[in-house]
Parts: structure tokens; sequence; C-alpha cells
């Protein structure tokens, strides 16, 4: 028996956006719902480029994780894949300028303008806790 590569893909990635999704994440798969949510989400929102590597897994998905259990929080949850869900995730990286494209990476957002950022370098090599205070610290200055 063999397996397509994408179906292959598809069960290998199911649990890393179940591990978003099951938090309250909303996905955005296309480039139309990118446009349908980022510019008209009110308040403010939390925008997690998911991805396969292991930083994304060992330290941005629990680090977001944590930092949600947080009284004060955005109003809205969205993710996109990088790697997965190309189009819809090139589509929500054109909020993130000036920015380069980085994955994972945390994009807060207010009224749809970018108002905080941590790239992947500012993920690798640091514990969960650190990234958790900084979405944090990020959450309190504009979440209020």
């Amino acid at each position: 028996m063999s397996m397509s590569f994408e179906r292959y893909m598809l069960d290998m990635i199911q649990p890393m956006r179940d591990e978003l999704t099951s938090i309250g994440f909303k996905e955005l798969r296309t480039p139309e719902e990118v446009e349908e949510h980022l510019p008209n989400a009110k308040g403010t929102a939390l925008v997690f480029v998911n991805s396969v590597c292991g930083c994304a897994g060992g330290l941005a998905r629990p680090a977001v994780r944590l930092a949600l259990q947080h009284e004060v929080k955005p109003d809205h949850l969205f993710t996109v894949f990088a790697g997965q869900d190309k189009e819809a995730t090139a589509k929500a990286r054109e909020y993130f300028a000036p920015y380069p494209p980085s994955s994972p990476s945390m994009a807060l957002m207010k009224d749809g303008e970018l108002v905080h950022f941590i790239e992947r370098h500012q993920i690798e090599y640091r514990t969960v806790e650190e990234i958790a205070a900084d979405l944090i610290a990020a959450f309190e200055e504009h979440c209020r």
C-alpha cells in the first residue's frame, strides 16, 4: 500500500494545526480568508505563522499556549501554515511589512495594523517562558 506525498503531509501536519485550533485559533487557509479577516478584525488579533520545524513545535506553539493563559489577550486568534497554505501565508505576510518572511512567527495586530512582531530568530534558542513573556508584554501594551 503506498501513500501519496500530499496525503502523508496532511496527516503529518494535522496535529500541528490542531495544537492551535484546539485553543481557539481560526485557520486562514486561502488568500481570500486572510483578506476577509485580517484587515477587518476590530480590536487586537494575534496571527501565528505555523511551521513544521522544531522551533515551532518545541518553542513557539507551547509559548503561545502559555501566553494565552494570561488574563489580557487578543480579541482574535488567527493562524496560517507556512509551506502548506502557501498563498494564504504569502497574503498574511503582506500585513507584516517591513519584516521579511519568517516561520514560525507571531504578529500582533490592532485594528488591522501591525503593532508587534516576533520573528523566528527571536524564538530560536530561547525558552518557552521567555517567548511567552514577550507575548504577554505585548498583550499588556496593546490589548487593554
